[in-house]
């Protein structure tokens, strides 16, 4: 009787999970199909006050006719009616990647063919995101199998499922003083960073989703003096560079020249090591690693196995690698590979807003402009926050 009942109160739990269960459809041939290219995102909170996530998405059409997607709605797994953001026309197209390289793609998809989608939006920053979210893709595909060839139908299915976590690191700024800007920021899909996808060791990374190029502004609101043609005219250059976190250095570069400001070098020269320049990465525990590029040869105060504490000066600000300006460039990752890991979200703890640069000033001059009226007579205090894309920051 003891072995009945304990295999009746071992089966029960089951039972009941499985009466929970809801029905399972029909199998139907799907022409499209996608997934995330990581399992999980992060809701991060920006210095607009909103949460945001970013991530990727691969489609590929296995049809036989070329596939038209006209939407794609961000579904909660929980309450797939609940849709928490939408993309049809250009906000859709200007998110459609070819894979690899990342760079713009067309619709339709070919037959047999790929693409990358980069998901970005926002949420209200008291509200709670769902723990996981689905995809309804819209399109226009091949037909089932017998159907005639080249004949497209629409097509409506909910897949690519990604979990929300909440695990968003906080660290301490990566630089000391006021009126540093983030160049080149988080989240739009036209960012430098932000769709720069490399296929590296077998997989696409989106090693740069967060990344940031910090330039220093000078009093007078300007990033560089006289011509901009020797790194001496920039306010940063030469710079300290401070660790983020406590940490244990595990990659090193520091034997690069300078490049001469606004002269990328050739192409032909660029490595996967030498690209960022003389770096250090710094290893922060529990799976995550912190990066800075671009610093000044032979500045490296750490060496490979020293450990270091927040605030410590690691090296100086420089230009070297990839590069056509004095800056730096830091960004937190999943593993100790600069470009073959995921770009990972981050708070900064403590920090000030002094101002945000007009995005279409920007991209029509550059970093060659004055940004006196865009800053703030008074710097608004943050706390735990993500700099966006141009935000003048006091640290």
């Amino acid at each position: 009787m003891r072995a009945r009942r304990l295999l009746f109160a071992s089966v029960l739990p089951l039972l009941l999970v499985m009466m929970a269960l809801p029905a399972l459809s029909e199998d139907a041939f799907t022409p499209v199909i996608a997934s995330a290219l990581r399992p999980a995102t992060f809701a991060v909170l920006g210095t607009d006050n909103k949460l945001h996530l970013v991530y990727e998405l691969v489609i590929t059409n296995t049809g036989s006719a070329p596939a038209t997607i006209e939407k794609i709605d961000v579904v909660s797994g929980d309450a797939s009616a609940k849709v928490v953001a939408s993309f049809e026309g250009d906000a859709l197209h200007a998110r459609l990647r070819a894979t690899g390289r990342g760079e713009e793609a067309v619709s339709p998809i070919e037959s047999s063919g790929s693409r990358l989608f980069l998901v970005d939006f926002t949420m209200d920053k008291d509200s709670h995101p769902p723990a996981t979210l689905l995809h309804r893709f819209h399109l226009m595909a091949a037909g089932p199998p017998g159907s005639p060839k080249g004949e497209t139908v629409p097509y409506t299915d909910t897949m690519a499922p990604i979990s929300v976590g909440t695990d968003v690191t906080v660290l301490g700024p990566p630089l000391e003083g006021k009126g540093w800007v983030a160049f080149n920021g988080c989240c739009e899909p036209t960012g430098i960073h932000r769709g720069s996808a490399l296929s590296v060791n077998g997989q696409i990374y989106f090693a740069q989703r967060f990344a940031i190029d910090w330039m220093l502004l000078y009093p007078d609101a300007k990033v560089f003096h006289g011509d901009g043609k020797s790194v001496k005219d920039y306010a940063g250059y030469g710079v300290k560079v401070i660790a983020v976190a406590d940490g244990t250095v595990v990659d090193t570069l520091a034997n690069l020249d300078n490049q001469i400001p606004g002269i990328l070098p050739d192409p032909k020269s660029i490595t996967i090591k030498n690209v960022d320049g003389n770096h250090i990465v710094l290893d922060l525990g529990h799976g995550k690693y912190a990066f800075y590029a671009h610093l000044q040869k032979d500045s490296l105060l750490v060496s490979m196995g020293d450990h270091v504490k927040r605030g410590q000066v690691l090296a100086l600000l420089g230009n070297t690698g990839n590069t056509s300006a004095p800056h730096l460039h830091f960004h937190l990752m999943d593993g100790a590979s600069v470009l073959g890991s995921s770009g990972l979200p981050y708070v900064i703890d403590h920090f000030a807003v002094a101002g945000q640069l007009p995005a279409a000033q920007f991209n029509a001059s550059g970093i060659d402009g004055e940004w006196s009226k865009d800053l703030s007579a008074h710097p608004s205090s943050k706390k735990s926050e993500f700099p966006l894309d141009l935000t003048v920051v006091d640290f």
